[in-house]
């Protein structure tokens, strides 16, 4: 459909180019909404909204109207649900994400003498390194033994299908958790979750997996991919503004499973009950019992105003068929204009990839070309040792965002 269309025409016919004009967008082009999304024009009202709630009700609000804190979690849970392909009883709004990931390893990282091994990439983000780590050592075990890494082939960027499953068997009995991406961070690579489950399950393994570069970028249908649990953040591609709050999912065959370990706070208990203040934990049959403290209402309010944003485009399914037009249309000027001046180690393949360019500068200048893609205010990111993330996000990002990013790396390389 992009073969021969230019930006222009793209976005006169992109159904959904009117979205753009409800964020403020940095710079000169805003290209980093994998790293932190463009601030929804409505998030200060939303937050207003609670500003005034608690100057005109103070403790009253939270039990007053619609709009309740000891309920304000739950107004995003259904929309959470719709993007990842879950339940509204799997989905939870709460916590960072590594805390998330921490209070869903105890629960889902059972080691025994014999199945001890976590599985993790090689590449994989710090935090999510560290928390494997610690988390074996917490139980009792060493990390040179019991945490194992994936690694691409020498001389390539991407994990291959194939050597996860083939890690996965060898594994077989001594492995306790696999714990992987959704989307690599650095080379924008999307896991094949589904395939990885069924791997993981076969030889008596848990499935967990970091969403943080996968919420909002790609379809997700984590219940029927039997995902046991996952974590993600929401500052990314889901707009809540830095710092915002986190997600977390557990698979509904887990959720009222009382005999699964698991770090217990108020917020966790019946909510029916939970004002009694008694002090016999009586669980919320959905992931909510994972919950230690009532939602953070003020950073919430942001995260509604993004959703409610992603519900108007009509869900992701329909930000994801805008995002592969603008992919085709990104990798056809990269090659018409820069050859092989830049190259993209992301996967070419749409099923394998997300939003997310992984671009390095074959000359071996790519910090000196990231920084002066920053001087001319375009807004990308850059990760050691040698590559610019760029992403346009169906979102807000339109063609001429793509084109005019092309034209201007085109000068900085030449």
């Amino acid at each position: 459909m992009t073969a021969t269309l230019t930006a222009a025409e793209l976005d006169s016919a992109d159904p959904l180019a009117r979205l753009r004009d409800a964020f403020h967008l940095p710079g000169e082009l805003y290209l980093v909404g994998n790293s932190l999304g463009a601030l929804p024009k409505s998030a200060p009202d939303y937050v207003t909204t609670e500003f005034e709630r608690w100057a005109t009700l103070g403790v009253e609000g939270h039990f007053t109207g619609e709009l309740a804190w000891k309920d304000y979690h739950a107004l995003v849970s259904d929309q959470l649900a719709r993007l990842v392909g879950a339940g509204r009883d799997e989905v939870v709004a709460m916590n960072g994400l590594t805390v998330n990931l921490h209070l869903l390893m105890i629960s889902f990282y059972r080691p025994t003498p014999k199945r001890h091994k976590i599985l993790i990439e090689a590449h994989a983000f710090p935090s999510d390194h560290f928390a494997a780590e610690s988390q074996i050592r917490q139980r009792g075990f060493d990390p040179a033994q019991s945490l194992v890494t994936l690694a691409p082939r020498p001389g390539e960027e991407t994990l291959r299908v194939d050597d996860m499953l083939a890690t996965i068997a060898e594994l077989g009995d001594e492995l306790a958790l696999v714990m992987l991406p959704g989307v690599q961070y650095y080379t924008g690579q999307v896991m094949p979750m589904a395939t990885l489950t069924e791997a993981g399950h076969a030889v008596g393994a848990v499935v967990g997996f970091d969403l943080a570069h996968a919420v909002g970028n790609i379809e997700l249908d984590l219940h029927d991919w039997n995902v046991d649990f996952a974590a993600w953040c929401t500052y990314k591609y889901l707009n809540s503004g830095p710092g915002g709050v986190a997600g977390a999912y557990v698979h509904r065959r887990h959720v009222n499973d009382q005999t699964l370990p698991k770090l217990l706070g108020w917020w966790g208990t019946n909510p029916s009950t939970r004002f009694e203040m008694a002090t016999d934990f009586d669980a919320i049959d959905t992931v909510e019992s994972w919950q230690l403290s009532n939602a953070p209402v003020l950073a919430m309010a942001t995260l509604r105003a993004s959703l409610d944003l992603f519900d108007e485009a009509g869900g992701i399914g329909a930000l994801r068929s805008k995002s592969e037009r603008q992919i085709e249309f990104f990798d056809r000027r990269l090659d018409e204009v820069i050859g092989d001046r830049v190259i993209n180690i992301t996967p070419r393949a749409l099923e394998e990839r997300g939003c997310q360019f992984a671009l390095r500068v074959t000359a071996g200048d790519g910090k000196r070309v990231f920084d002066a893609l920053e001087g001319a205010r375009v807004l990308c990111d850059w990760r050691e040792p040698d590559v610019i993330r760029v992403a346009p996000v169906p979102l807000y990002n339109s063609f001429s965002d793509i084109e005019r990013f092309v034209q201007i790396l085109d000068g900085i390389v030449q």
